[in-house]
């Protein structure tokens, strides 16, 4: 196996190990607790994780998702965290390489991942995840980004401000809050890392998504127009889409228009 075949499972390794701290921080976040101790235990039992029984992946197929002590069903959603991590890790080291961009990008990328679990389960984006990722996304402009930091300062306050006026004028026409103070602060944080330019593109695939996504989940449940899907995913999503494939798909645009 050649280095940069090694460095490649190591990216991947290093990603399933990061998902499998970002499972914790999906659970305790929201519930106000620390994220450094007590060790992992069984969400049904509280039995104490082992660690050969909190290997990523490799322990939830041995022991095919349940807790060794009671047995319980543990949610297939932490295997699919650690894999998500995972294969962004991998996709990172791939375009950049073992560099300060691949570790700037794994925290942004897994950061969110975390959130939008967190806001699947909760409907709330804390607070302490998306305001420090505004000046880190900041920090990278100034350190390792492929934007200037003016183009980031720029991103942070037009993400922020245009979420915030579309949420204005939504709330006074109807008279309902349509967007919630967490989606401000994520896409505030997401212009901070990707710059201003990357907002209308972002906005635009998290928005299609988002609605399609929705009319399939309406007419799968049944639920009224009322019903609230979070929105935090969707912007993740659409940050993650730029990420990878942003510039391809504005350059492919632009020249379809010429």
């Amino acid at each position: 196996m050649g280095l940069n075949s090694l460095l490649a499972l190591y990216s991947a390794l290093l990603g399933l190990a990061f998902g499998s701290f970002i499972n914790v921080c999906v659970y305790r976040i929201p519930l106000k607790k620390s994220i450094i101790k007590p060790p992992s235990a069984c969400p049904k039992c509280r039995q104490r994780i082992k660690f050969y029984d909190n290997i990523p992946l490799i322990s939830y197929l041995i022991l095919r998702g349940r807790c060794r002590h009671c047995r319980g069903y543990i949610s297939w959603e932490y295997p699919l965290v650690e894999a998500v991590t995972g294969l962004l890790s991998l996709a990172l080291f791939i375009r950049y390489g073992l560099s300060l961009q691949f570790l700037f990008f794994l925290l942004f990328a897994g950061t969110l991942v975390m959130i939008s679990f967190i806001d699947l389960h909760h409907r709330i984006i804390p607070d302490v995840l998306s305001l420090p990722g505004i000046p880190a996304g900041w920090a990278y402009s100034l350190f390792a980004g492929h934007i200037s930091w003016l183009d980031s300062l720029i991103g942070s306050i037009a993400g922020g401000g245009t979420l915030f006026l579309v949420a204005l004028v939504y709330q006074r026409l109807t008279g309902r809050e349509g967007m919630g103070g967490g989606d401000i602060k994520l896409l505030a944080m997401i212009g901070a890392w990707m710059g201003w330019m990357a907002l209308p593109f972002i906005v635009l695939i998290s928005s299609l998504t988002g609605a399609v996504v929705g009319c399939l989940f309406i007419l799968m449940a049944g639920k009224g127009y009322k019903f609230k899907i979070p929105f935090g995913p969707f912007l993740s999503l659409g940050a993650l889409v730029y990420l990878f494939f942003g510039l391809r798909l504005t350059n492919w645009y632009f020249r379809l228009l010429h």
